[in-house]
């Protein structure tokens, strides 16, 4: 099982990203996802959260500016980021609980990373 995030870049304040992030292996089963950031000299922070019924859950500073979104049938998450700032630039996370074939219980699996910067 594995998560391969994409869509990170470069782009001027105010200005938007979408991130994806695809979950792939022998799976039976995706729980939570969600995307983190770690900004330098920074602990890794929560941005948002979506359960497996698209519940989500956001953090303050990117409240109204995100919006989080998944395919079940694609076993794919997304960040929607719009009005950027440069505080946003991170390397951001996907993470995922997933039940693999023949388990019977889930784990959390993280993503690679992608590289955020907004800077003009």
């Amino acid at each position: 099982v594995q998560l391969q995030a994409s869509g990170g870049g470069l782009v001027q304040p105010g200005g938007s990203l979408r991130l994806s992030c695809i979950a792939s292996g022998r799976i039976s089963r995706v729980n939570d996802m969600g995307w983190y950031r770690q900004a330098p000299g920074k602990q890794r922070e929560l941005v948002a959260t979506i359960t497996s019924g698209s519940s989500t859950n956001y953090a303050d500073p990117v409240k109204g500016r995100f919006t989080i979104s998944r395919d079940n049938d694609k076993n794919t998450v997304y960040l929607q980021m719009n009005s950027l700032k440069p505080e946003d630039t991170a390397v951001y996370y996907c993470n995922a609980n997933i039940r693999p074939f023949r388990m019977p219980y889930g784990a959390d699996y993280w993503g690679q990373g992608t590289q955020v910067t907004v800077s003009s």
